[in-house]
């Protein structure tokens, strides 16, 4: 275990991909593999309407976390870089585990999407690509919720400027989150879900963090007069 924690913390990209593997290699089975049995579903899903164009932060999504994750790397303290990475593994493994564990899936998608625009082409191309299936708790405001969480806290954003960052980092956040529902990937239920699993996620994190910080450093062992003494 020692040796692998030294190996990550000397390749953190390649962790990184590793992880990657691991993750697309395990939603790929669950979405060729599972038939949900829990459909998800509230009133509030009727209210909001499907917006094509919606399809813009939630593509951005995808680029959001690398661009995060590489300027934690490159540029903050390596423990804020592995508050960030590490956490967000962990829930994402966690969501995954849980669509394993309990099926589900939703059911709103309209029938038909009007107009041939370059939003409609790529609403088609999600959902051909996507399955409504694997939903809850939704990984997409579960990676978003992280990530805000990491920008507020960072050492690095500081001043007005980093005060405008963390409010785009927010609005950026919030328009995936919305885009979930606006698309009818994701219930509210989904939604909700997401967010709880990323706070609980985030405290336990804060707690390991803290507990780590506290733990008095292994001080270099003190050798004996008496062996001392014979070496002699």
């Amino acid at each position: 275990v020692c040796l692998m924690v030294t190996w990550c913390k000397r390749h953190p990209i390649q962790f990184m991909a590793l992880y990657l593997v691991f993750y697309l290699s395990f939603f790929t089975l669950l979405e060729n593999s599972i038939v949900p049995t829990v459909i998800l579903h509230c009133r509030l899903d009727d209210m909001i309407p499907f917006v094509k164009y919606a399809i813009i932060p939630y593509y951005l999504w995808f680029g959001w976390i690398v661009g995060t994750l590489f300027w934690q790397l490159y540029r903050a303290p390596k423990r804020e870089f592995w508050r960030l990475c590490l956490p967000l593994f962990a829930g994402m493994t966690i969501a995954l585990m849980i669509c394993a564990v309990i099926p589900n899936g939703v059911n709103l998608r309209p029938a038909f999407i009007e107009g041939n625009d370059i939003f409609s082409q790529l609403v088609r191309g999600l959902w051909s690509a996507d399955t409504s299936t694997n939903v809850c708790p939704s990984i997409h405001v579960f990676n978003s919720i992280t990530l805000d969480l990491a920008y507020q806290r960072s050492s690095l954003l500081t001043g007005r400027k980093g005060r405008a960052v963390r409010l785009g980092a927010r609005i950026m956040d919030i328009s995936i989150i919305l885009s979930t529902m606006l698309l009818k990937q994701h219930s509210v239920i989904d939604v909700a879900c997401g967010i709880v699993l990323a706070v609980v996620v985030d405290r336990a994190a804060a707690a390991v963090a803290a507990a780590l910080e506290q733990r008095p450093a292994r001080l270099p062992a003190v050798e004996q007069p008496q062996a001392a003494l014979e070496r002699e």
